[in-house]
Parts: C-alpha cells; sequence; structure tokens
C-alpha cells in the first residue's frame, strides 16, 4: 500500500494546484505517517542533507547572473547581433528572437531567466512588427527552453549531482542537441511566417553592420568562452564558473554598458533569491520522494517492467522519452530529474546506453 499512498497523496495534491515542491513534500509526509518504517525525522534531515551540495551551488549563482545579465542590457545587444544575421528573412525578427535566446541560453543557463529576459523585450517587439501575439509568445517560450539543454544549463547540473556524473561531460555534450533545436525552431519559425506573410527587416547583411552589432555584443559574447573555456581548460570547476558568471555579468552591467545601478540590486538579488528557493526546496523534497521509491523498492520494479517489455536499447529509448514526456505534463522539470534520475539510469546503464546520452 505504501507506493499508492505515495503516489496518490501525490498526484492528489497536484490536482488541486498545490506547488510541486509541496506536493511532494506533504506527499513523504504522508507516507511516513502512514508507514511505521520512515520516521519524520528522515524525511526532515533528508531535506537539509540533499542540499548540502558543493556543485548545486552553481544552481543560485546561475540564476543570479542570468538576473543581473537579463537586466543588465545584454539581451538587447544580443537581438540586434541577431537580427543582423537573420533579421532580413522572412519572419526575420521570430528567427533572431530564437537565435538571441540560444545566445542568452549559453550566458544564464536558465530556461526561466532567458524567457523573462528575451520575452519582455522581444513579445512587444515582435506584435508591434505585425506578429500575431500568441504566436510571438509561443516562439520566446519555446526557443527559452533551450536554456535546458545549451551550456551552461542549471537541469545539467542536477542530473549530474543526481545521476553522479561529470557535469563538464553533461554541458559538452548539450552543445550540438542546443544548436540542432534552435536550429529546427528557426526552420519552423520561416516555413509558419511564410504562411502567414510575417516579412523580414528587407535591410541586405553587410560587414560594416555585422562588425558594429559584434562590437557591441562583444563583452556579452565572452561569457560563455569564459565559462566553457575555464571549465574544459581545467582552470575552475562549473560551480566556481557559475560565480565568475556573476562577477563578470555585474562588471560589464554595472561599469561597460551601465544599464543597472546600485539602487537594483536589491530587486535583482531578492528575484534570484526567490527563484533559487523555489528550485532548491523542490530539489529537497524530490529527493526525500525518491529514498521513499528506493525503499520500496519501485525503481528495480520499474527497471524490470521496462526490460521485460523489450531488450531492444532504441525501443527502450524511445519508451523512456514517452514517460518522459507524459512526466513532462505535470511534473517541474527539476523534481522530475532528481525523482527519475535514480529510477531510469541503472535501467539505462544495464543496456550499455552512455549516461551523459
Amino acid at each position: 500500500m505504501t507506493p499508492f499512498i505515495l503516489f496518490g497523496s501525490f498526484f492528489f495534491f497536484l490536482i488541486l494546484t498545490v506547488p510541486i515542491g509541496v506536493a511532494l513534500g506533504m506527499a513523504g509526509l504522508i507516507t511516513a505517517l502512514y508507514s511505521s518504517n520512515i520516521s519524520i525525522t528522515f524525511l526532515t534531515q533528508g531535506l537539509v542533507t540533499s542540499t548540502d551540495n558543493f556543485a548545486l551551488m552553481a544552481v543560485p549563482f546561475f540564476i543570479l547572473a542570468g538576473q543581473i545579465m537579463g537586466k543588465g542590457g545584454i539581451s538587447t545587444r544580443l537581438f540586434e547581433l541577431a537580427n543582423v544575421f537573420v533579421g532580413r528573412f522572412t519572419g526575420g525578427f521570430a528567427m533572431a528572437a530564437v537565435l538571441t535566446c540560444m545566445f542568452f541560453s549559453a550566458i544564464s543557463g536558465s530556461g526561466p531567466a532567458t524567457v523573462a529576459a528575451i520575452g519582455g523585450i522581444m513579445i512587444p517587439t515582435m506584435v508591434a512588427q505585425g506578429y500575431d501575439k500568441k504566436f510571438a509568445t509561443a516562439v520566446i517560450v519555446s526557443a527559452g527552453s533551450l536554456g535546458i539543454i545549451i551550456p551552461p544549463s542549471i537541469p545539467l547540473v542536477l542530473y549530474g549531482v543526481s545521476g553522479n556524473q561529470s557535469i563538464g561531460d553533461l554541458f559538452m555534450g548539450g552543445i550540438i542537441p542546443g544548436v540542432l533545436l534552435g536550429a529546427a525552431m528557426m526552420g519552423w519559425v520561416y516555413i509558419y511566417s511564410k504562411k502567414k506573410n510575417y516579412k523580414g527587416t528587407q535591410e541586405k547583411f553587410t560587414f560594416k553592420a555585422m562588425i558594429h552589432s559584434l562590437n557591441k555584443a562583444k563583452w556579452s559574447l565572452l561569457v560563455p568562452i569564459i565559462i566553457l573555456g575555464g571549465i574544459y581548460g581545467g582552470i575552475f570547476t562549473p560551480t566556481e564558473a557559475a560565480v565568475i558568471a556573476v562577477v563578470y555579468a555585474a562588471c560589464i552591467s554595472f561599469f561597460l554598458y551601465k544599464e543597472i545601478s546600485l539602487q537594483n540590486l536589491p530587486t535583482i538579488i531578492r528575484d534570484a533569491a526567490l527563484n533559487s528557493v523555489i528550485i532548491l526546496i523542490i530539489i529537497g523534497t524530490a529527493n526525500t520522494f525518491g529514498t521513499l521509491l528506493s525503499m520500496e523498492r519501485i525503481p528495480q520494479a520499474l527497471a524490470e517492467g521496462f526490460l521485460s517489455l523489450s531488450q531492444n536499447t532504441l525501443v527502450l529509448l524511445v519508451l523512456m522519452i514517452l514517460l518522459l514526456l507524459i512526466i513532462g505534463c505535470f511534473i517541474d522539470t527539476s523534481a522530475a530529474i532528481i525523482i527519475f534520475t535514480p529510477i531510469l539510469l541503472p535501467t539505462a546503464l544495464e543496456l550499455g546506453i552512455d549516461p551523459v546520452h
């Protein structure tokens, strides 16, 4: 009965629209009260120990870096650069928005930060250019999700911690899939814009305009080079890279671009702290939820169930993707990674699938 109580109470709270972190914690608490083998003290200890991790310090720092960059004029300069490259094509503004999200994802490491920073500027601009507001919003929300994949990425940090994998390897593995997804989105934007007759800027590409935009955005474009170059060069860890990103973003936003001042700092820190707390609460409660699953041997049962369906690696990868697609409709990314990594990773390893893949 314990697994039914755990999952039943969790989905009950989700139906009541209880926040995901609270729903996970309440489900764990109800299960602990029901079971004589689990103490409430164990749950409270798990909340603390699960977040007491050096690698997880990268999360609040990347979020803070993203907040500073979003308000520090970096997103505007990145859009101007993107617009030089693709703005003249059909649907050029929307394609430039996708490309800007790709640039910003490589700086902030956060999907929500990317959507907030780019959406606030681009959605009104696209609507003013004659784009449908729903389409403009969908473009930003979809392209903002590239922050999950393009390094540095907060979800990749969470998976690295949960699955005990190299965060540097995960960052390296996210580059090409992120670029391919961005290119696919731009392709669809072009097709849809052709159908809706959304024109480009009609301005010809010139090297002079490109060099001018590159010069304006050069300090912003150095961020991913510094972060990834430092990690792969063995100069600093991903966690230290997040701190360096904060310092660098603050320096260019305060002193070079001068888009923010000391008066803006309390608001920026408050917003970053609130976003960090939400994620850390989810990490703590999801880790406890995952521990309860392990105690009930649910991961082993699911792994055996997967393997009984097929021994074909491709078939099982497709089944995992379908499972995660359904889960993603109900559960936050951070919680899904922490809960399902211990369930799916052993199955993948048993089939010889690379854990970074």
